[in-house]
């Protein structure tokens, strides 16, 4: 049965077989739009990441379909919802409920940025634990250009990933960078010929799901003590977590034991 235009879906769900477990890459798929962050598509979003979860794959990738990775928000789409605050406040909140899944959720995600990423696309990607992007793509913040203001931790994150002076200019000029400045700022985990972004970001992947799924949960649990906590107060969290992991996890265990027998571990998850 055909699709009309209004019932076809704004993301793709694909489930990908690696030798280390399932993932699944998520796509924005309005292309001709750039691929919008308007609501429908952020409520698309986070379902799946809702459903890939509960389905027990190992990372979670997101990308765009089209020249564009996300080109950011339904600029036409806010002129209504401003209209309309209580709205626009849930639209917020279901945009921030995206963002936090992937930062602080139990999978780990991965940006596959194809193009043109600005605004509340560079958003989603800066949720994501890692940034790859292919040679020819563009990012920026660009909020400003249009008289917006980033609301899905843009101004928050952007100066974790770059620092406060890059992402002042970033933030005030609104320009867009290559995708070697980005790299080179800090933003991204590499560079790649795009040709090439799908394979290599799918060999990240595979690096990372090797791994014990607890483990990378914990992971990154230590890792956003480091934005979240004082530094003396990190550490004390640190030690504590680190010592109910080892001593009271099976991965853990079967980690060492499986160097002591040289071979390759068996991880449960738990």
């Amino acid at each position: 049965m055909s699709v009309s235009p209004s019932e076809k879906p704004l993301l793709l769900t694909e489930i990908v077989a690696l030798d280390a477990g399932d993932v699944a890459v998520l796509t924005l798929d309005r292309p001709e739009q750039r691929n919008p962050l308007d609501w429908g598509t952020v409520r698309e979003l986070r379902a799946a990441l809702s459903a890939v979860t509960a389905a027990g794959v190992r990372a979670v990738i997101v990308t765009g379909n089209g020249p564009a990775f996300s080109a950011g928000g339904d600029l036409k789409g806010y002129l209504d919802l401003y209209e309309r605050p209580g709205d626009f406040a849930a639209f917020l909140d279901d945009l921030a409920g995206v963002c936090d899944t992937l930062e602080r959720g139990p999978l780990p995600s991965i940006a596959m940025v194809n193009g043109t990423c600005v605004a509340g696309g560079l958003e989603l990607a800066l949720s994501c634990d890692l940034v790859v992007l292919a040679d020819d793509a563009r990012v920026g913040d660009g909020h400003l250009r249009f008289g917006q203001l980033p609301g899905a931790g843009g101004s928050q994150r952007l100066v974790r990933a770059i620092g406060p002076q890059r992402a002042r200019e970033w933030l005030l000029t609104g320009e867009l960078h290559t995708a070697q400045v980005a790299y080179a700022a800090g933003l991204a985990a590499a560079v790649v010929p795009g040709a090439e972004l799908r394979a290599r970001t799918l060999a990240l992947a595979q690096l990372v799901c090797r791994h014990s799924p607890l483990a990378l949960r914990r992971a990154k649990e230590l890792i956003a003590l480091a934005f979240d906590t004082p530094l003396d107060e990190g550490l004390r969290r640190e030690r504590a977590l680190v010592h109910e992991y080892a001593t009271t996890s099976f991965d853990a265990t079967e980690g060492l034991r499986a160097f002591d027998e040289r071979r390759e571990p068996r991880f449960e998850g738990r």
